[in-house]
Parts: C-alpha cells; structure tokens; sequence
C-alpha cells in the first residue's frame, strides 16, 4: 500500500447550509498567507518523510478552486517538488462546478492533476437552493463538459440523498441525470444534520421537517440499484466507481493507511503517530494548536476495523492478523459474535464484510467494537 498527501484549503466563496466542514470566506488576503503557512508546512515534513514515495494526491476543501489558478498550480508544483511522488500516481482536485472554466481546468491537468472531483448534489433546482448551493445543474454540466473538453478521463461527482423534502423518486432523477453525464465515479452520501449548521438548526426549531428514516433508506436502496444496473462497481458504502477508477487515495484511509495532511484541520497517520492541524485559521498562521499522540496499538486495531468495514469486500482477516500478530476472533471475538449473530455482518472467505442488511446500519456495527 502506498501512502497519500492530502491539502486542505480552506476556504469557500459561500457557505452551504449543510456543511460542517472546515471553512472560510474568502477574500484577497488570507489565500497569500494560507500558501506560505502551508508551504512551510510540506517543507518541514518532506525533510522528515524519509524518502517514502506517494501513491496519492489530493487536494479538498473547503473549495480548492475557490484559489486563483496560478495561486493553486503553484502548490500542486510545490507538492511534486518536496515529496517523492510516484509516476502514474492520483492526483485530485475537488472543485464546485461554478468555480471552474475550461481554461482552468486545463491548468490543472497541465500541472498533473489527473482527477477532477465535481461537487453536484442534488439535480433538484429546489433542493439546491435549500442547500445554499450556487451551481445549477447547467451548471454542473458546463463544468463536465469542460473537464471532458480539457482532457480529463477520471471525473468523481458528489452527490447526497435523505434531504428534507426529497423523495426517493426526486433522487431517482438526481441519479439518472448524473448517469447522463457518464462520470466514471459517484459518491452518494446520506445527508448527516451537523450541529451548528443552518439546515440542522432549521430542523431543531421545528421550521424544517427532515426526511423520514424510511424514505432515505429507500433512497439509499434506489441508488445501489441504480448505479450498480449501470455498471458501477459499489466498493464502498457511499462510493461507486466504473471498474478501474476506485479513488486509490480514500482506499488509503479505508484500509488504515499511512497519509500526510496540510492545512487547517489536516490530519495525518504517519509510522503510527496521528497528527491534527488547528482548525482555526489564525491558529494555523501561527503554527499553533497542533495536536498529537503517539503510536497506540488498541485505537490502531480499532480504526483498522471500523475504516475496513467500509469497504463492500470488508477487512482482510489475514492481513490484520500478520499486522497486528493477534486474530480478530481473538481480541474481539464476542463483538465479532454479536454482529454476526444479528445479521449485520458476515465472514466471507478470509473477509468480515457488512451484510446488505448491515449496510445502511453500518454506525451501529461501528460503534459494537468501539
């Protein structure tokens, strides 16, 4: 497995009303200073990676588009100037589709970026506006053409369901105008109510009903369905990809791999230890408000299994015995019952998998071997 680089730029020309993400407003100032906090950041580490090549790049926000081109091209330079990146190697960029022309995009490729993440949604005009997102789907399909037009051949589109006052036939037409778009990867999250976000406090004060547990269950159904009687291979819960085209750096995070992360908020998982930025911007700027801890097997098994249930194929059995010396039956052997027991997850071969009926109950297997 090789290991990833991950940036975080931080900032978003507006705020979706759904987002917990960390993020900032953009203005004139900041993005300068954010690019040196940032490049001193990777020049700190790459003196301490140990010659260790990357298999992965990628570059999420926030809206890294939000950046001028020139401000953005000079990082991903940056990037493959310190650090060892490996030939062939993924490199992402997510960007909403109001933020990118053709000749962006074009700069982008030109700079090694060889997959392009476009943040859809929902095709609903309705449904966008409730979100507080600012790119139709006009929009959205300008922004594919131009990727297509510019030279991309690996394009990821977001796109989330259970929102309130959505129904299942509503997303079904989100799906199939997405289909029409042929993008070779799809992600569909449920939406998750954030404290403190605008949506989850509509919803708290009563002002906003949310969708019922049944309907996005159906939505969640309708879009395996869907999307795997298209040809997507689904291999991980929300993620559904064309054969080949599986995002090779989020495979790094599902399997417990190692990865570096710059920018507020970043996280890293390097030779056991993790690290987290500060998610003030401030903070950051500084260079404080760093946290860390050391290598601790317990959460390193725990994080193995719980990132590994995410997959559709599950958790190497084999593999997390030669890592950890010790079997999963072994240290976790009445949870491994329970859930097996329940229906909520199978061992299939040399694997432990989620069940279809486990799928959509994934938290709860989750939180049994916490």
């Amino acid at each position: 497995m090789t290991a990833g680089i991950y940036v975080h730029v931080p900032f978003c020309f507006s705020k979706c009303r759904y987002c917990g993400f960390v993020s900032f407003p953009y203005d004139k100032e900041r993005p300068l200073l954010y690019r040196e906090a940032v490049l001193r950041e990777m020049t700190d580490a790459a003196g301490k990676s140990g010659g260790v090549c990357f298999g992965s790049v990628y570059f999420g926000g926030g809206t890294p588009t939000c950046l001028d081109r020139e401000d953005l091209v000079f990082l991903l330079r940056r990037v493959g100037d310190l650090f060892c990146v490996l030939p062939g190697a993924e490199t992402t960029v997510e960007a909403n589709p109001e933020t990118v022309d053709g000749a962006y995009l074009h700069s982008l490729l030109q700079a090694g970026v060889n997959r392009i993440s476009l943040g859809a949604q929902t095709f609903d005009p309705s449904l966008l506006d409730l979100l507080g997102r600012q790119a139709g789907p006009a929009v959205v399909r300008r922004a594919v053409r131009a990727a297509r037009q510019a030279g991309f051949t690996n394009l990821s589109m977001d796109l989330i369901f259970g929102l309130p006052g959505q129904t299942p036939f509503v997303h079904r037409q989100t799906l199939e105008q997405a289909l029409d778009l042929e993008p070779e990867h799809i992600s569909a999250y449920g939406l998750e109510l954030i404290a403190g976000t605008p949506l989850a406090r509509a919803v708290a004060e009563g002002s906003l009903a949310p969708c019922g547990e049944e309907e996005a269950l159906a939505m969640y159904e309708e879009t395996i369905a869907v999307l795997t009687r298209a040809g997507y291979r689904h291999y991980e819960i929300s993620n559904f990809a064309r054969p080949g085209y599986e995002c090779r750096h989020n495979l790094i995070y599902w399997e417990n791999g190692e990865y570096l992360g710059f920018g507020p908020a970043a996280a890293s998982h390097w030779r056991g230890g993790r690290r987290q930025n500060a998610d003030s911007m401030e903070a950051y700027l500084r260079g404080e408000g760093i946290a860390e801890e050391g290598a601790d097997r317990s959460r390193e098994m725990t994080d193995t299994i719980l990132m590994g249930l995410r997959l559709l194929e599950g958790l190497d059995l084999a593999a997390f015995a030669d890592r950890f010396g010790v079997s999963l039956e072994s240290s976790y052997g009445q949870t491994l019952a329970w859930v097996r027991r329940q229906g909520l997850a199978e061992v299939k071969g040399e694997r432990l998998r989620l069940t279809a009926r486990g799928l959509p109950l994934a938290n709860e297997v989750f939180r049994a071997f916490v």
